[in-house]
């Protein structure tokens, strides 16, 4: 019922910006929540950014104030800007979409495939 598709991971310097895109296209149902998650190699996926109707925005300690999060609620587009980016950002990024189809009792996950963000110092 949803698809999930990331776009704009690539392979930047330390110090740049990168701006990371994800579509989500929902035939059933209403999205609640959207956000950003990302794993390093041999590390467990960790929530990066994500905004919700019910909680608003939350960014994890290690990206405030570098990254913003947003979303266009109409396109169903979500969007991450990361700037001053760091080698310890290099992972995987996911989107992961929130969504319910006749309310709380029946949300469940979507995941985008990924795609690779690599920082070189």
């Amino acid at each position: 019922q949803v698809q999930v598709m990331e776009s704009g991971g690539g392979l930047v310097q330390s110090g740049g910006s990168l701006r990371l895109s994800c579509a989500a296209s929902i035939t059933i149902g209403t999205i609640y929540t959207m956000g950003w998650y990302r794993q390093a190699p041999g590390k467990q996926r960790e929530s990066v950014a994500k905004i919700s109707d019910a909680e608003g925005t939350y960014y994890a300690d290690s990206v405030k104030g570098r990254f913003t999060i947003s979303r266009d609620t109409v396109k169903n587009m979500l969007y991450l800007q990361m700037n001053n980016l760091k080698s310890a950002d290099t992972a995987v990024y996911y989107c992961h979409v929130g969504y319910q189809l006749y309310g709380p009792s029946t949300r469940t996950n979507a995941w985008g495939q990924g795609t690779q963000v690599t920082v070189s110092s």
